[in-house]
C-alpha cells in the first residue's frame, strides 16, 4: 500500500493521495505500509504468533509482537544477524512480550549500535527475530522467525529419507524457498533416541554411487528431531540457489553419530535424482539353492536414469553376491554382459546400482532398459561366477 499523507496548514490544505484499501483516512493521519511475518514455535508447540512491521511517518518502524499460547512472565526479544538456522548476535533489542496478553510493541529508529535503521532497510534485512523463556532463561526459545530477506516464499520441495541400519528411523527433507533465492533445508526424522546428535550432508551423485560431501548440513537433534540448515553455497563457497538444489546430482545421509559416520540412520535422493514413482519390477527365482529368490526393480529417476534394486530372500551374512544384466534371455543363456550391477550383500539381500550407461559406454535411460532384451543373474561369489544363486529375464523378455 503506498503512503498517504495530509498536509494541513492555516491557509490551504494540500492533499496527496495514493490508492489504498481504505479512502477515509482522517485529516493529518498516516497510513503506512505494514508487514506480517511468522514466529513458529519452538520449546512449547501451544506458542506461536507473528511480528507486524509498521511504517511510520518519519520513515521508522514499529514492531508489534503478537503471540498465542503465553500465559505469564516476561519473554525477552530480539532481532538477530543471518538467518534463525545460521543463528548471529543481537541488532535490535524488542520490548520483551508480556505473557499475560502475549504482546509486544517496539518503535524502531536504530540498530543495537546507533546506525539508524528505517521500515524499508528492515524489509531488505538479513535477520530474524528470537522471543525467549525468560532473561533469565535465554537459551530456550519460546517462538522464532525468518524475517526481511529470509522469509519463506511459500514455495518449497520434500524428498524422502529411508531407513537404513535402523528400520524405526525415517522422515523427510523439505527445501523451503526464500525471497533471497536461498534455501532453508529442514531435516526432520521419526525414531531418533533423544540423547542422540546426528550429523547430516548433502553428498554428490547418488545413495547407490556415494560421492564426497558437496554441503554439510546442521545435525539433526535426536529429542526435537529436526534440523535446519541455510543454504546459499556448497562448502567450496560455489552458488547453491533453491532452484540449484532442485536439480542437484546429489543425496542427503544422516549418520548415527560423529564417532560413527560410517553407520546410516537415513538415506535419501533429491534434485534430479529424485525417483519419480515410476518403477517395474521383475522376479528373480532360485537356481543354485531353493530358498534363495527375490525381485529386481527398475525405478525411473527425473533425470530418467533408472535405480536397479535386486532383493533377494535367503542369503545369509557374509556373503558377497555379484550381479549382472546379461544380453538375451535366460533360454538363451549364456549373454554377455552389458550392465555390471552392485553386489548383493547377504546380511540384507540387497544391491542397489544407479544405471546411465551400458558397460560399453553407451547411454540407457528407464524407457531403454524396460525395452532391453536381458536378464539377470545373481552369482555365488566372485570366485564362483559359474555358480547362479538367482535369476530372471527383464525388460522385452517379460511379457
Amino acid at each position: 500500500m503506498k503512503k498517504i499523507l495530509y498536509l494541513f496548514t492555516m491557509v490551504t490544505a494540500l492533499v496527496f493521495t495514493s490508492c489504498t484499501n481504505d479512502d477515509h483516512n482522517a485529516p493529518g493521519e498516516f497510513n503506512g505500509e505494514s508487514k506480517i511475518y511468522q514466529l513458529e514455535s519452538r520449546s512449547n508447540n501451544d506458542i506461536k504468533g507473528t511480528a507486524t512491521i509498521v511504517e511510520n511517518a518519519d520513515g521508522s518502524a514499529t514492531v508489534n509482537l503478537k503471540l498465542d499460547g503465553t500465559a505469564t512472565g516476561s519473554h525477552p526479544a530480539h532481532i538477530h544477524a543471518n538467518s534463525a538456522a545460521e543463528s548471529g548476535d543481537i541488532i535490535v533489542d524488542l520490548t520483551p512480550v508480556d505473557g499475560a496478553t502475549g504482546e509486544s510493541t517496539t518503535i524502531i529508529s536504530a540498530r543495537k549500535d546507533g546506525t539508524k535503521i528505517t521500515y524499508d532497510q528492515i524489509l531488505e534485512l538479513d535477520g530474524y527475530i528470537n522471543v525467549h523463556q525468560s532473561a533469565s532463561d535465554l537459551g530456550t526459545l519460546i517462538a522464532q522467525g525468518d524475517i526481511g530477506i529470509n522469509e519463506l516464499v511459500g514455495e518449497s520441495k520434500e524428498y524422502e529419507l529411508n531407513s537404513v541400519v535402523v528400520p524405526t528411523i525415517k522422515g523427510t527433507a523439505t527445501i523451503h524457498k526464500r525471497i533471497s533465492g536461498a534455501s532453508l533445508l529442514e531435516i526432520e526424522l521419526e525414531g531418533t533416541p533423544e540423547d542422540g546428535e546426528h550429523p547430516a550432508h548433502i553428498h554428490a551423485n547418488t545413495a547407490a554411487e556415494s560421492g564426497d560431501i558437496l554441503i554439510s548440513l546442521s545435525s539433526v537433534n535426536g529429542k526435537s528431531r529436526k534440523s535446519w540448515t541455510h543454504i546459499e553455497a556448497d562448502n567450496e563457497g560455489t552458488e547453491v540457489m533453491y532452484e540449484d538444489l532442485l536439480e542437484y546430482n546429489g543425496y542427503i545421509n544422516v549418520h548415527l553419530s560423529g564417532e560413527e559416520l560410517g553407520v546410516i540412520v537415513a538415506q535419501g535422493d533429491i534434485g534430479q535424482n529424485e525417483l519419480t514413482g515410476n518403477q517395474k519390477s521383475y522376479n528373480l527365482v532360485s537356481v543354485a539353492n531353493a530358498s534363495i529368490s527375490g525381485t529386481a526393480t527398475f525405478s525411473e529417476r527425473v533425470n530418467k536414469q533408472t535405480l536397479v534394486t535386486l532383493e533377494l530372500a535367503g542369503t545369509t551374512a557374509g556373503g558377497i553376491h555379484p550381479a549382472h544384466i546379461h544380453m538375451g534371455s535366460v533360454a538363451d543363456a549364456p549373454g554377455d554382459i552389458v550392465v555390471s550391477l552392485t553386489n548383493v550383500i547377504g546380511a540384507t539381500g540387497i544391491s542397489k546400482t544407479n544405471v546411465a550407461q551400458l558397460d560399453a559406454g553407451g547411454a540407457v535411460d528407464y524407457e531403454a532398459l524396460l525395452a532391453i532384451d536381458g536378464y539377470i543373474n545373481v552369482h555365488l561369489g566372485a570366485d564362483q561366477l559359474g555358480t547362479l544363486i538367482a535369476q530372471g529375464n527383464v525388460g522385452a523378455n517379460v511379457n
